[in-house]
């Protein structure tokens, strides 16, 4: 039996149950076989790649954990007035998290630019999706097949990546990324939101190349489509994810005493009924008569408590994935409805 280079041919030959169980092809296919095989066969170099990174990134963090938690029982984990234990850590351990929370925050754009934009895309532009059309296999057995083992190594590296991370991160969060775990880098990079990134990412980026048909176009529309989303992710939607709260306290006194692991949002000035004036207001001129006349006589500090992060996570990424099922909706019913 003969083997093209092109992907109906190999359909069929997938579809085909004329290997004997002990040939080469059907020994290399014992886990994967017709369709997912096909798949992974086209696709192998990115998904492999993706794999490795998986597995030394995992182990990166779990041996980097092992003097984390050293330096940690050492010196602890509260921030000092001085800030010789915050500069202590970021000399050791600095890069390490930067390195890690950019790997995370990154990846879902990479998957979605070179795995999701090629995935039908690539097809399409070679013209080798009207010949699978013309084998045995349905539409959606082909569509469910394309979909799925793509989809599951993304989500399984992503989630592997992101748990380690998370492990890593959460012993030493008052430190890393300078406390800072909404804007630092850590909120995008723990949690679920990775994942749901990467669903996102990939499922548009499928989608574009369905509707551009063109591999390198169809890549370039995802890159941009990423940074769009991300900058609305971060200017817009972040920051509404959970409650602010509140502190006040005297205006020439002393304060505010946030948690160590609090993130500092807003400041205000207030009257002694509670309404809020920009931080700005009467620092020029005469500002003691200023303030009289507005009744101004706290500072209101806005935050976010550390104790909030998990809702914000499971939140964002459940508007993600919400996102993700509608352009997996269009997907499967372009590709059941409309020509290809």
């Amino acid at each position: 039996m003969t083997r093209t280079n092109t992907a109906g041919a190999e359909v069929a030959n997938a579809a085909e149950p004329g290997d004997a169980p002990g040939s080469g092809p059907a020994a290399r296919r014992e886990l994967l076989h017709g369709l997912p095989w096909l798949v992974w066969r086209r696709h192998r170099t990115f998904l492999r790649l993706a794999l490795l990174v998986t597995v030394v990134g995992c182990a990166v963090f779990a041996y980097q954990r092992i003097g984390l938690m050293d330096f940690l029982h050492t010196r602890g984990t509260t921030p000092d007035s001085e800030g010789r234990l915050g500069n202590d850590f970021q000399n050791a351990y600095g890069r390490l998290f930067r390195s890690g929370s950019q790997l995370l925050e990154f990846l879902p754009v990479l998957i979605g630019v070179f795995l999701g934009a090629p995935l039908i895309a690539g097809e399409q532009e070679h013209g080798t999706i009207k010949l699978v059309s013309t084998q045995s296999v349905s539409r959606g057995r082909w569509v469910a097949a394309t979909l799925a083992l793509p989809l599951t190594v993304a989500v399984l590296c992503t989630a592997l990546l992101s748990a380690a991370f998370t492990w890593l991160w959460t012993p030493a969060h008052t430190l890393a990324m300078g406390g800072d775990w909404l804007t630092g880098g850590a909120f995008d990079s723990t949690g679920p939101v990775p994942v749901a990134w990467t669903l996102f990412l990939t499922v548009c980026g499928i989608a574009l190349g369905m509707l551009v048909k063109r591999v390198v176009r169809a890549m370039a529309a995802t890159a941009l489509l990423a940074l769009v989303t991300s900058l609305v992710w971060s200017e817009l939607l972040i920051g509404r994810l959970g409650t602010l709260r509140s502190v006040s306290y005297p205006y020439g006194g002393d304060g505010p005493d946030l948690p160590p692991d609090a993130v500092r949002i807003d400041d205000w000035v207030s009257t002694a009924d509670g309404k809020l004036y920009g931080y700005g207001t009467c620092v020029h001129g005469d500002a003691e008569s200023c303030r009289a006349k507005l009744g101004i006589v706290n500072r209101v500090t806005q935050y976010f408590d550390y104790g909030q992060m998990a809702g914000m996570q499971w939140l964002g990424a459940g508007i993600l994935l919400a996102l993700t099922a509608v352009v997996l909706t269009f997907v499967v019913w372009r590709a059941h409805r409309r020509p290809l």
